[in-house]
């Protein structure tokens, strides 16, 4: 009964997770309660463009700084990796009190570089990102009687050879009645807030609020010089100030003094604090998402009914025939035997480079094991885009940690394929600790190169860089060695066949068995490309991927697709007697990579056309190479364990001596 109940909750557990095939999410933070007339801050994130893909500092450009100096927010190890560079600003604003024509500064004149880079940022497309209480600025516009969604609004607009600075800023920000007294205004965020008294103790009768969106409209004003001459940050303009959207007047010249203004209106929203990234994480084309499921079903059910018929039909058929012989009608079978059967003393025969082989697929578990925790926790909502970073830091975490599963899977297929010898195995845990981890570090260290070329806030810092290398090798390399010793101790797999000393000579092939390989990826990449589609806009295009349900049942049906073609294209060579399937087992479910690769290439070309300089394009071609290489690892490990499965069950079968 009491096995009953649990199985009961990991059903519920599983309903609420894939309702809707989206992902609920835990906020990544505790609600600010503000009391009316507190000061609300706003904070500035790197600009970013999807016309380039490389981030700047806010402060890069001729903006208003704060009295105080620019000062770092606390960032984790994540929103490090993502260029993410959050800093003070000078807009304050004071809860529930509405302002207009305020002054923040103005810019004497502008240099030569200064205006140099105003107008590539702005030729670029850059967007400006302002955060409050943890809530990223969203912009509306109108297009065709529908409302688009951005977050951030751009530096500038060019019109007609003319460059337009936006410099009046007119924020809205909708706030929800919290009635609840004693309460602590301030809980604890991922903004490092510090604690404030609660609500009560003065006037417990006053309501607090809580932010539930900032939204911002920006506008080109041209402002009286000397009106601005001797006017004090966060001071009244003497003159009204027009912000419409729809016209622009701030022309910016280079020698020309630029004023910057701000307005912000306060406005009580019926949306909870629960609710308030709703706006920022609604699920866009469903019915798409469900169709790309249903499209792998049928690739699913498909393959599953090949694999029935050889395990049913072919299979059993003929190993229920073969032992009903005795042996000496066996014996003369053996003589007229043809297909799988003929391969019995070679099908164990060790495959060449199974040192590498072993190191690809210990690495390939670790980084499948990664991808389903880390899936897994975000679709129970634990890594939101409210907590920034914790994303990345979240599969670094998970990745490290399960380093001591590639140490033992490499070893112990080591210690298999070397029937049963333990010695260099160091070697191979070792191996398997530095390749990928090795590899990627070439990639982002190349490109890093690139965006430090470019003074990129996406550059990662040097400090970073010596952190990631002690992370690498005081913890995911010990793991890695840990669970090689484990490896090493566990007891290997037995052959259920003894390998014949000569080699058996394979017979000449119709067509070449590499074309079947290649061939063999095209059915996996059916499973995930419409998914594919997703994530490649969420990460080149800025928008928030939060589809983490969906992403999980890809993934599932991911890999029982990747184990299915390369258990039937195994059988295929094995029965026109190639006994060689190690390695075309491993590339038949990873040739799925170089399609992926080819459709990062078609993404490019066709829906970045924006992505402007060979710097940019050679980002994009390095991190997706990371991407593939990390998906190759991933799909050719499935395919290759179920089929040394397949083939372990299969002649396990056969009496043969």
């Amino acid at each position: 009964m009491e096995s009953f109940h649990k199985f009961r909750l990991w059903v519920l557990v599983f309903c609420l997770v894939f309702q809707s095939g989206f992902g609920f999410y835990l906020p990544g933070s505790y609600p600010h309660n503000y009391a009316v007339g507190d000061e609300l801050s706003v904070k500035v994130n790197s600009l970013t463009s999807i016309g380039t893909e490389m981030p700047f500092s806010y402060y890069s450009l001729p903006f208003c700084k704060p009295q105080g100096g620019v000062k770092d927010s606390a960032e984790n190890l994540g929103e490090l990796l993502m260029g993410d560079r959050i800093e003070n600003s000078p807009y304050r604003f004071k809860m529930y009190t509405n302002e207009s024509e305020v002054f923040l500064c103005q810019v004497d004149k502008l240099s030569g570089d200064q205006f140099k880079i105003l107008k590539e940022r702005i030729d670029e497309m850059y967007q400006v990102n302002l955060i409050l209480d943890n809530l990223p600025a969203i912009r509306f516009t109108k297009k065709d009687e529908y409302f688009l969604r951005w977050t951030g609004y751009p530096v500038g607009i060019k019109i007609q050879d003319v460059y337009y600075l936006f410099n009046h800023l007119r924020f809205n920000v909708l706030v929800h009645k919290y009635e609840e007294t004693n309460v602590a205004r301030v809980m604890g965020t991922g903004d490092a807030a510090e604690m404030i008294p609660p609500i009560g103790k003065e006037g417990s009768d006053k309501p607090g609020y809580m932010v539930v969106g900032f939204e911002v409209v920006p506008c080109s004003v041209l402002h009286n010089a000397n009106s601005a001459k001797n006017l004090k940050m966060h001071e009244k303009y003497p003159a009204p100030i027009k912000c419409d959207p729809s016209t622009v007047a701030m022309p910016i010249k280079e020698g020309q003094s630029v004023a910057f203004t701000y307005e912000v209106t306060f406005e009580e929203s019926d949306i909870k604090w629960p609710s308030r990234w709703d706006a920022y994480l609604k699920m866009e084309g469903a019915k798409v998402h469900w169709f790309s499921i249903l499209n792998s079903l049928m690739v699913i059910t498909f393959l599953a009914g090949i694999v029935l018929v050889i395990f049913l039909r072919t299979v059993r058929r003929d190993l229920a025939s073969y032992e009903e012989l005795d042996k000496e009608a066996q014996a003369q079978m053996n003589e007229e035997l043809s297909g799988w059967k003929l391969v019995v003393g070679d099908v164990f025969r060790a495959p060449s480079n199974p040192a590498l082989l072993c190191i690809m697929v210990g690495d390939g578990v670790q980084i499948l094991g990664m991808a389903i925790v880390t899936i897994l926790f975000a679709a129970l909502g634990f890594m939101s885009p409210a907590s920034r970073g914790t994303l990345i830091t979240g599969m670094l975490f998970f990745y490290m940690i399960l380093g001591i599963a590639a140490g033992y899977v490499a070893v112990r297929l080591w210690r298999t394929l070397g029937s049963g010898d333990q010695k260099g195995w160091i070697s191979v845990a070792w191996k398997a600790a530095c390749f990928f981890p090795g590899i990627a570090f070439l990639i982002l260290t190349i490109l890093n190169f690139l965006l430090w070329g470019s003074h990129s806030t996406g550059a990662i810092p040097f400090s970073l860089f010596v952190i990631l290398l002690l992370l690498w090798f005081c913890i995911s390399v010990p793991l890695t060695l840990v669970g090689g010793y484990f490896g090493a101790k566990a007891p290997h797999l037995e052959y259920p066949v003894r390998t014949n000393q000569i080699p058996r000579e394979i017979p000449q092939q119709r067509y070449p068995s590499w074309l079947l390989v290649l061939g063999a990826g095209t059915l996996p990449f059916g499973t995930l490309f419409i998914e594919l589609f997703f994530i490649m806009s969420s990460i080149w295009m800025g928008r928030v991927y939060y589809v983490f349900g969906f992403l999980f049942i890809v993934l599932i049906l991911l890999v029982v697709v990747c184990a299915e073609v390369s258990l039937v294209l195994t059988y295929m060579h094995l029965c026109v007697e190639d006994w060689r399937w190690w390695w075309k087992s491993f590339f038949a479910s990873g040739s799925v990579a170089l399609y992926i690769f080819l459709y990062s290439i078609n993404y490019l070309v066709f829906d970045l056309k924006n992505l402007s300089g060979p710097v940019s394009a050679t980002l994009y071609l390095g991190y997706s190479l990371f991407m593939v290489l990390a998906i190759m690892l991933v799909t050719g490990t499935v395919g290759f364990l179920s089929s040394f499965w397949f083939v372990y069950y299969l002649f396990t079968s056969v009496k043969l001596d």
